[in-house]
């Protein structure tokens, strides 16, 4: 018997306009319910940042909760905004693990990092327009992973399969 926890990663859009929040929480909750206790977060502006913040709120209400981020580089957050890079830290001091893809950046990083967050993970949680981008591509990987994979985006591609 694999005693492994399930292990949840999300990747989203930047522009993420909020449209989906109760869907995530939701997701955050039904997945939890089924045993998901290990959520990682690719620590980006719009969705990721949102779904980092959803699974802190459900953290205040369970204790066996491990949320991970997956950061680009260590000098990432200097391209936010203030709003975002206050948010960043506020999600980092709730992070119980917190891994580069690289020293520095360079043309792959975010591929690395994508890469990093679906490794050995059982879902993916997505808001992707269905468009060429890196959350398209973490997508089609966790599809030739065989992840379980739900998209938020309105126009939904594929459904969670629990």
């Amino acid at each position: 018997m694999d005693n492994r926890p399930i292990i949840v990663a999300f990747t989203g859009h930047r522009d993420y306009d909020n449209s989906a929040n109760e869907a995530l929480r939701d997701a955050i909750t039904s997945l939890y319910n089924s045993g998901a206790r290990v959520f990682r977060v690719g620590m980006a502006e719009g969705f990721d940042m949102t779904a980092a913040e959803f699974v802190i709120e459900h953290m205040a209400e369970h204790n066996d909760i491990v949320l991970e981020a997956y950061i680009p580089w260590p000098d990432f957050i200097e391209h936010f905004d203030d709003s975002n890079a206050l948010r960043f830290n506020n999600i980092i001091i709730h992070c119980s693990r917190a891994d580069f893809a690289s020293e520095e950046f360079h043309k792959g990083v975010y591929h690395k990092r994508n890469d990093m967050l679906i490794e050995g993970a059982d879902y993916l949680i997505a808001w992707w327009n269905g468009k060429s981008s890196g959350t398209g591509y973490t997508v089609k990987r966790a599809r030739k992973k065989h992840l379980k994979i739900l998209n938020l985006y309105p126009s939904q591609q594929m459904k969670l399969q629990l």
